[in-house]
């Protein structure tokens, strides 16, 4: 049994030496925190060093004087997505604006592949999303159909719209975007909170 034990030991201390391997080697997405409006600086700089990058952005209207003017803000405000093999980080760390890179217990974490993908997609296909103050607790819905479908958030209203709240945990940044109430369902786990989401609303 003992013999059985230690083959198990050292099978898992390969697999997890192997992930370490393949994150230090391969390029993944990691979440580049900068100081504040510093953002698009960033972007700039890793661009121009050849660093693929991703700066989500949003229009939002600002009264300027005696005129409106149209700009282009962070999504995600202090944040910028870098895909990067762990060893070539110090470059990026070096960019000025660029305070460190998320992780725990010191060590950067990579981000799901999926996540950005995601988010890339339904700014490509033209939705609408802002900032909204980091949200995880609340009515949790998921997006059924459209082009956010598969989506998970928190359903919100304002001003007899329906609005979703869609968060990123390991950034706490949340962003809300407008859904059509027969886009949505609720999750099974807060089925008890509501039968049917046109019930809801």
């Amino acid at each position: 049994m003992l013999g059985i034990a230690i083959g198990k030991t050292c099978e898992a201390a390969e697999i997890c030496a192997g992930a370490e391997v393949e994150a230090y080697a391969l390029p993944h997405w990691y979440a580049a925190y900068s100081r504040a409006n510093h953002e698009k600086r960033v972007a700039d700089q890793l661009a121009s060093r050849g660093v693929e990058n991703f700066l989500p952005q949003y229009e939002s209207l600002r009264k300027w004087k005696d005129r409106r003017v149209k700009l282009e803000l962070p999504l995600f405000p202090g944040y910028v997505f870098v895909k990067m093999a762990l060893r070539d980080r110090l470059p990026v760390l070096q960019i000025p604006g660029v305070v460190r890179l998320v992780g725990f217990g010191g060590r950067p974490v990579a981000m799901p592949e999926e996540e950005v993908a995601r988010i890339r997609d339904f700014l490509n296909k033209g939705c609408r999303a802002e900032p909204y103050p980091f949200l995880t607790v609340g009515r949790r819905i998921r997006i059924m159909s459209g082009p956010l479908a598969g989506l998970e958030g928190v359903l919100k209203r304002h001003k007899g719209r329906h609005r979703v709240v869609l968060s990123i945990e390991m950034i706490e940044r949340s962003v809300v975007v407008d859904a059509d109430a027969s886009d949505l369902e609720p999750l099974a786990h807060a089925a008890r909170t509501f039968s049917k989401v046109n019930g809801l609303l």
